[in-house]
């Protein structure tokens, strides 16, 4: 199978994505697609790899959220697989609001089981599709920003967009 492979500027430096039939695989901070590959699960692994120069709604997507616009980067379709928990909790990350991050403890009882905070973390940590599912939106107890695969300084930069799209949509609303 043979996905394709795109590399985005973005504010926050290079941002890739590697998709497969309009699906996300594997996304995140880098211009160095090996750096997303080992979070793909290996029955989804292409074989291959076509450079592109866009990926429609994906690619835009991306550029709606650098614009102050998060929302259409919950919709593109993302295809990750794991355990039933897991892969429950991708989906609940994507519900998370844009300017409301969740604390780990209250990612793992919107998940469906409150004593999994552990459980929660390690979804975090194993999610492939950054900004389509959007971890970064995860905080410690404390309001500490926590782990982000791709750095503190993306993730607070992330946070810190939300918060303003956030207080623009208030006074829009």
């Amino acid at each position: 199978m043979t996905a394709q492979l795109l590399t985005m500027a973005t504010p926050d430096g290079p941002f890739t994505i590697i998709a497969r039939d309009g699906a996300v695989l594997a996304s995140g901070w880098t211009a160095d697609a090996s750096e997303l590959t080992g979070q793909i699960h290996p029955e989804l692994l292409p074989v291959a790899f076509k450079t592109v120069d866009g990926l429609g709604a994906i690619s835009a997507a991306v550029e709606a959220f650098y614009a102050g616009n998060p929302g259409p980067a919950m919709s593109v379709p993302v295809l990750q697989k794991s355990g039933p928990f897991r892969a429950h909790a991708w989906d609940v990350l994507r519900t998370v609001r844009p300017g409301a991050p969740v604390t780990y403890t209250e990612y793992a009882e919107l998940s469906g089981n409150a004593k999994a905070v552990r459980a929660a973390a390690s979804a975090c940590a194993f999610n492939a599709a950054a900004l389509f599912v959007p971890c970064h939106r995860v905080v410690r107890t404390d309001g500490t920003l926590g782990g982000f695969r791709w750095g503190l300084r993306i993730k607070e930069s992330l946070l810190a967009r939300e918060k303003d799209t956030d207080k623009d949509a208030l006074r829009a609303g």
